[in-house]
């Protein structure tokens, strides 16, 4: 269960305040599957960042009580001073897992070779990419938070990365981020609908998609 309790998130500019949420109290209930819609600007991925607590609320409570991953498709995530091999390791250990299986994984599964050790600043966006979805592929999470993952590499490493990530689903919850609506139809049960910094909770996804496309017209 993910929780949020009167939680209010702005931005502020010398000239302006961007209300994200405006004192928003809402459920993620374990065992279903969420999309998150709302149109270009209305706060999905600061939602996101909030629920993965990267980012935090001005006021307010967020309440998880299982373990939560970052946004996938995250990679600015990465420290692009340390190399590859210091990034993997660095979030091993603040996750508790076992260093060398976690390493061991990420360097399979991203096929990235000696960059491993080379500085993240110095990949192309496409091994960055791969480096980072590897690496949330190599920790188990309870919930997994998805934000508009786009195609990594060729045909067979997409491949790859899709089943790795249908894997993890079969065990987890997802809370998903996304324009295409056959994606959100394909791995969620529920919708969620950002609008003027509140959250409307449909049980059905179909039901979401509906007011989400009125309001995309």
């Amino acid at each position: 269960m993910i929780q949020f309790d009167r939680v209010f998130k702005f931005y502020r500019t010398e000239r302006h305040t961007k209300i994200i949420l405006d004192h928003v109290s809402v459920r993620f209930e374990s065992g279903c599957s969420y999309a998150l819609l709302g149109v270009n600007g209305a706060g999905k991925s600061t939602s996101l960042r909030l629920i993965a607590g990267i980012e935090l609320p001005n006021e307010g409570k967020i309440r998880r009580d299982r373990r939560v991953s970052w946004p996938l498709g995250f990679a600015t995530g990465l420290h692009p001073l340390m190399t590859g091999r210091e990034n993997v390791k660095f979030v091993a250990r603040a996750y508790g897992e076992d260093v060398r299986k976690v390493i061991r994984f990420v360097e399979e599964f991203s096929e990235i070779g000696d960059y491993m050790e080379a500085p993240v600043k110095t990949y192309s966006s496409g091994m960055t990419a791969r480096l980072a979805f590897g690496l949330s592929m190599a920790i188990e999470f309870e919930c997994y938070l998805i934000d508009e993952i786009t195609a990594v590499g060729d045909g067979r490493f997409q491949a790859r990365c899709k089943a790795a990530f249908d894997k993890r689903r079969q065990t987890a919850d997802l809370i998903v981020v996304s324009h295409n609506m056959a994606t959100v139809k394909d791995y969620c049960d529920r919708g969620i609908v950002l609008v003027d910094g509140q959250f409307l909770i449909f049980d059905n996804v179909d039901k979401a998609i509906e007011v989400y496309n009125r309001l995309n017209r």
